[in-house]
C-alpha cells in the first residue's frame, strides 16, 4: 500500500493511493496514520478494504507529512561511502546516529524556509524508515519485521549551523520546514529489499544526486538493530537513513540553495518532492 496524508496543516486527514493513482479517503476507517495504525494487524485490516468504496480525495488537496504524531526523527550520518568521501571523512566504523526535532517535519511539496542570516543551506536525499513495532535489542534478522514502511525525505541542512558551530548536528538540521517526508508511506511488503532503491535530486532542472540505497555502509536492518541497542524503537519513529553524493557541500566549489531556488527530488518506488526556496516569515 501507499498510504498518505492530506489537507491543511495540523489538519491533515489519512488516506491511500489507490493502484490507478487516485487518492482516497481513509478518514472512516482510521482517525490517523499515527503509531497505532502501523502495526501489522493494523496495516493488514488496511490491505482489506476495497479502495473503490473509498470516497475519492481531490488531487489538488495540499499532501502533509505521510506519517502522524511522529515521536522521533532519527537520522544517520555518513551512510554511503562516497559521499563520506566528497565530505572528506574517513568511512564510519560504527553508524553515525544524530536527531532532527520533529517540528522540521512538512509536507512533500511544502516551501522550504531559508533561515535568517543562513548561507550554507543544502540538500540531501534520503530514504527513511518507519518504525511499525517497538524495537529493543533486536538482531539484524529480525530488524525488518518492526518496519511498517519507507517514505522519501530531504534532510535539509544549514551546514554552518551543523558544522561551524560547537555542539551536535542538530543544530543544523531542525529549523521548521527543514524534513519534507512523502508523498507516500510505502508499506515495507511493496519494498522487500530496501537495499535495492534508487533516489536521486536536482536543484533548478539540474542533476545533482544519484544514487542506490545498495552503496549504504550500514543497511536498514543494521541500523534499526544497532538502534536499538541505545533506545526502545517505537511505532511512529522515522529513521533517515543517509544520502548519496551530491550534497551542496560537496560541490567544487560548493554550491547552496538560495530564496527562489527549486528542489525535486524522488524514487521510482517513493515517490516524488518538489520544494521551493523561501525566506524564513519573521517571527513574532
Amino acid at each position: 500500500m501507499k498510504l498518505l496524508r492530506y489537507g491543511a496543516p495540523g489538519n491533515e486527514r489519512p488516506g491511500l493511493l489507490d493502484a490507478h493513482g487516485v487518492r482516497r479517503d481513509l478518514s472512516g476507517v482510521v482517525g490517523e496514520l499515527g503509531p497505532h495504525a502501523l502495526g501489522p494487524d493494523a496495516l493488514a485490516r488496511l490491505a482489506r478494504l476495497d479502495p473503490t468504496r473509498l470516497p475519492e480525495v481531490d488531487p489538488s488537496e495540499r499532501l502533509g507529512p505521510c506519517v502522524g504524531q511522529i515521536g522521533n526523527v532519527i537520522a544517520i550520518g555518513l551512510n554511503y561511502a562516497d559521499h563520506a568521501a566528497e565530505a572528506g571523512l574517513p568511512i564510519p566504523k560504527q553508524p553515525i546516529v544524530f536527531s532532527k526535532h520533529t517540528s522540521a517535519v512538512v509536507g512533500p511539496h511544502d516551501d522550504v524556509w531559508l533561515p535568517p542570516g543562513a548561507q550554507k543551506l543544502d540538500w540531501e536525499v534520503e530514504m527513511a524508515v518507519v518504525i511499525g513495532q517497538p524495537a529493543w535489542h533486536v538482531a539484524p534478522e529480525a530488524a525488518l519485521q518492526h518496519v511498517a514502511g519507507y517514505c522519501l525525505a530531504n534532510d535539509v541542512s544549514e551546514r554552518a549551523h551543523q558544522i561551524e558551530m560547537e555542539g551536535q548536528w542538530i543544530k543544523g538540521k531542525s529549523y521548521p520546514t527543514h524534513c519534507p517526508l512523502g508523498p507516500w508511506l510505502v508499506t515495507a511488503d511493496e519494498i522487500p529489499d530496501p537495499q535495492a532503491v534508487d533516489l536521486w535530486l536536482d536543484v533548478n532542472g539540474a542533476p545533482r544526486q544519484r544514487g542506490n540505497t545498495r552503496t549504504m555502509i550500514f543497511g536498514v536492518a543494521q541500523i534499526v538493530s544497532y538502534l536499538s541497542r541505545f533506545m526502545r524503537l517505537l511505532p511512529g519513529d522515522v529513521i533517515l537513513t543517509g544520502t548519496p553524493p551530491g550534497v551542496g557541500m560537496g560541490q567544487r566549489p560548493p554550491v547552496y540553495l538560495q530564496v527562489g531556488d527549486v528542489v525535486t527530488l524522488g524514487s521510482p518506488v517513493l515517490g516524488e518532492q518538489r520544494q521551493r526556496i523561501v525566506a524564513a516569515p519573521v517571527p513574532v
